[in-house]
């Protein structure tokens, strides 16, 4: 009894065609059942790429999210959905690379300026500055998603908070709230460390 019932929930089951139909047609079950079905692929695609821990993990949610929120991008006609997700999971990882890349070249910009030392060119106030560019970069390093995602299409892509809602498919409210969140948790740290540095 309890075989057929699992035979008949087997064969209830989409196909990989049928998936990308109901996908492409604003389906939120097929998005569910793509998940399901592909997020290990896409995950092992982002392991490759930046070894296990959250970049691969950011990268797998943010292709998801990604290919939901550009679904009309997607054909089913032109192609299975799968290879449709490896080429959103491609852009992922270049997009994760490049912010990579420009994390470490502020990074080492602003260690290169601290140890230009006290020359007449570097001020307290730059000094400052380049503190807290650093202080930031470790707590985007610190948060997870969405937080980091939405912060990073605020401050490094200059998106307003509609745009950003749209992008994510996350509601307005919510992106507001994360935002003035991060904000609070960003302050405070900056407090509590500029205060350390001038004790």
């Amino acid at each position: 009894m309890a075989e057929s019932g699992q035979a008949q929930r087997s064969a209830a089951q989409p196909d990989d065609r049928e998936i990308g139909r109901r996908f492409a047609a604003g389906d939120e079950q097929a998005l569910a059942l793509a998940y399901e079905r592909w997020a290990g692929q896409v995950h092992g695609m982002a392991v490759r790429a930046f070894g296990p821990g959250p970049d691969a993990e950011d990268v797998t949610q943010q292709t998801f999210v990604s290919a939901w929120t550009g679904r009309a991008g997607y054909h089913p006609e032109k192609g299975p959905l799968p290879a449709w997700l490896v080429g959103v999971a491609r852009h992922k990882i270049a997009d994760t690379w490049a912010r990579r890349d420009r994390q470490r070249r502020e990074t080492e910009a602003a260690v290169s300026d601290l140890q230009a030392g006290p020359s007449g060119r570097v001020t307290a106030g730059v000094d400052t500055e380049i503190a807290d560019r650093m202080l930031v970069l470790d707590e985007l390093d610190l948060l997870g998603q969405p937080q980091r995602g939405i912060i990073e299409l605020a401050f490094f892509e200059d998106l307003t908070h509609a745009q950003i809602a749209a992008r994510t498919g996350l509601p307005l409210g919510t992106v507001k709230s994360h935002i003035r969140r991060t904000l609070e948790r960003l302050r405070t740290r900056l407090e509590v460390d500029g205060a350390a540095l001038h004790a």
